[in-house]
Parts: C-alpha cells; sequence; structure tokens
C-alpha cells in the first residue's frame, strides 16, 4: 500500500530570501513525530536553523501531537537535530559569517524509504524593492499562462 506523499513548504521561504544552495538533511525525530509528518501535520511557518557546538538544528517547526499518542507524545514545538556531511555543515557555517546570510528550511517531505528529510537553503535576505520585483514577475508570468490557455 503506498502512502500519500508529504510535501509541506515553507512559502514565505521564498518571498522573504534569494536562495542561494540547496542542502537535504536528515532530522531526528520521535516516534509519534514521523506518524504525524506521514499525516501532513506539520508547518514549517517562522522556523529557522541555527548551529550548537558544529551542529545543525532547526527551531519552531511545528509537528502536531500524534492523535493516537499516549503518554509517549511530543511536544509539538522543540529543537530537532538536524544531519548533515561534515563538509555540508562547513560550507553552511563560513556562508553564515558573511553578512545578510541565514539558513532557511524551504521544504519537508518524506523519501522513497519512509524517512523525513528536510529541504534547507542558505539564503541571503532580499530588500522591500526586491519582493516588489518578485510579486511583478509572479503576476507576468501568471498573466502570460492565462494569454496561452485561451
Amino acid at each position: 500500500m503506498k502512502q500519500p506523499s508529504v510535501n509541506i513548504r515553507n512559502k514565505r521561504a521564498t518571498f522573504d530570501y534569494e536562495l542561494v544552495e540547496t542542502y537535504t538533511a536528515g532530522i531526528v525525530l520521535t516516534g509519534t513525530e514521523i506518524k504525524s509528518i506521514r499525516l501532513g501535520k506539520a508547518s514549517l511557518v517562522d522556523t529557522f536553523c541555527y548551529f550548537v557546538k558544529g551542529e545543525l538544528w532547526v527551531k519552531n517547526m511545528h509537528v502536531t501531537e500524534y492523535f493516537y499518542g499516549s503518554y509517549n507524545n511530543h511536544t509539538a514545538r522543540r529543537e530537532r537535530k538536524l544531519l548533515l556531511n561534515k563538509k555540508e555543515i562547513e560550507k553552511l557555517q563560513k556562508g553564515t559569517k558573511n553578512p545578510g546570510f541565514t539558513i532557511v528550511p524551504e521544504r519537508l517531505f518524506i523519501n522513497e524509504k519512509g524517512l523525513a528529510k528536510l529541504v534547507v537553503a542558505l539564503a541571503k535576505g532580499k530588500k522591500e524593492y526586491d519582493k516588489r520585483e518578485s510579486i511583478k514577475e509572479k503576476d507576468d508570468r501568471r498573466d502570460m499562462a492565462r494569454m496561452f490557455k485561451r
């Protein structure tokens, strides 16, 4: 029996940031957390990543408590460790040392093996005029699609 695909996106990430490089990271989860994510009960709104002692952590990722979980249930907004290669972690640490750069979670999904993966991006914050330009480009693409549809 094939489970429905889970693809949870952080829509604000592409609007507020210019994504420079992306990395796919594993997440350290408990049993009830992975069950909730497989049901699609997670949110990446207001999430961010930071380093503690050379390890990458994600904060404010909301994973709803599992309905059938008992006393073993997890807390909804806890910090979760991300799993990356040593070289990738070093690249991200060097990238965040530059002014204006940060690490933003972009997408949460379940891979073919049934493992939860988080796509994180090294991102540079956009200015107000960059955001207006993004909105204009999006509107232009929508108008062009409408014209070709007719």
